[in-house]
């Protein structure tokens, strides 16, 4: 049975409220309670560890929560974690009836949530693919909670690759120079994609050149992505002794941890490893992270992405990297085959310049036919700047 239009436009207020928060690697939720057509409660997921959109909408509605409808993006949890069950909440608070915009592929839900509150006797009712107008929100759904869903479909990290380029492709002129090529609302938009992923990578080279603090300086951020940094030869050691240049060095802002962590290349102590693994350490006495990466010793300016990749995700469980460059380090991302998702900024310049960096170095596709393809194409607008964005489909 389609669900009427009263139902879908309360729908689409949660999913409204739902883009609102930063909860990496947790979902974007948003709930709307509603009792006898009136809104008596709404609330969305602000960050992780944070309670769920469910709570703030319960919270708010109070007693008038009792015999209402609760209209929530992702089915409600039924299990503890860092906070206690929404299905307990729900049924505490009498909601006599719950519209589910799609189950949570999280194994520990994925269904249970609902069985538990149609258990309860909670009417239950989700949106359907089948019928158009609900479709249409689903794919809303869907967009929202984009990496999420990949991730726990694919048991791997979603990759976005951004980069802020001119109309002819570069991040940079001959000289180096990139600040800025794009305006202050484009910048605001790229915090707001940091603040969307776990973590942030750099080459070391865009680090030197562009001294980034690589954090996600949006009002709402609570927890702040992982900084990591791709350092073959722990170039950064040169800063030590003066870390206050090199703002990525700078691990603590008053009571502010910005976790930092270089990869750089792990190769025997006959090789250079021991002069490298005494430059990792000058790093940790500043409260860097640093891990050596021993693959493809015979290429020792070059740290292996799926190495690092592999330990993101199994060591520090991140779920999603945002990949800012440079040109040389999104290729590697791309030739391997691990980035999903492309945000490209353009601004309306003309740089030009044989030796000026590109969004795209290495060595290239040697054929076209074989050139990955972006699909799901969207622009935005901010300010004189647009924004590209799509997924990325690589050739059989």
């Amino acid at each position: 049975m389609a669900l009427s239009e009263q139902d879908l436009q309360w729908m689409r207020r949660a999913i409204r409220l739902a883009k609102r928060g930063f909860p990496a690697p947790n979902p974007h939720v948003g709930a709307v309670i509603v009792k006898d057509g009136v809104l008596v409660g709404e609330g969305f997921h602000p960050y992780r560890g944070a309670p769920h959109a469910e709570v703030f909408a319960l919270q708010q509605a109070g007693e008038r929560a009792r015999g209402a409808t609760l209209y929530v993006t992702l089915e409600p949890c039924c299990h503890y974690g860092s906070t206690p069950p929404c299905t307990n909440a729900i049924r505490a608070a009498g909601i006599a009836r719950v519209v589910v915009g799609m189950l949570d592929p999280n194994p520990e839900v994925d269904g249970k949530g609902v069985q538990q509150l149609r258990e309860a006797g909670v009417q239950v009712e989700l949106l359907s693919p089948d019928i158009p107008a609900e479709a249409k929100l689903i794919d809303a759904l869907e967009a929202v909670n984009r990496i999420y869903l990949y991730w726990r479909r694919h048991d791997r990290p979603f990759i976005t690759l951004k980069a802020a380029m001119s109309l002819d492709g570069k991040i940079a002129t001959h000289t180096g120079d990139s600040k800025w090529i794009t305006g202050t609302r484009a910048r605001g938009m790229a915090h707001r994609l940091r603040a969307e992923h776990q973590a942030v990578l750099v080459g070391v080279e865009t680090v030197i050149r562009d001294r980034p603090r690589l954090t996600a300086r949006v009002r709402g951020v609570v927890n702040q992505p992982l900084r990591v940094v791709l350092d073959a030869q722990v170039r950064l050691y040169r800063w030590h002794r003066k870390p206050r240049e090199m703002p990525i060095l700078n691990t603590w802002r008053g009571l502010k941890h910005f976790p930092t962590i270089v990869f750089y290349k792990g190769l025997p102590y006959y090789s250079g490893g021991k002069q490298l693994h005494k430059r990792a350490r000058w790093l940790e006495a500043l409260g860097v992270s640093t891990v050596p990466v021993y693959s493809n010793p015979e290429d020792p300016y070059r740290v292996s992405v799926w190495e690092v990749v592999d330990y993101l995700w199994t060591i520090r469980g991140v779920r999603s990297i945002l990949v800012e460059g440079g040109g040389q380090v999104a290729a590697s991302f791309l030739e391997a085959k691990l980035a999903n998702r492309i945000a490209y900024f353009y601004s309306p310049k003309l740089i030009g310049g044989a030796d000026a960096r590109t969004a795209l170095e290495g060595l290239g596709v040697a054929e076209v036919a074989r050139a990955p393809r972006v699909v799901n194409i969207t622009h935005r607008k901010f300010g004189e700047d647009w924004l590209i964005e799509g997924d990325i489909v690589y050739p059989d």
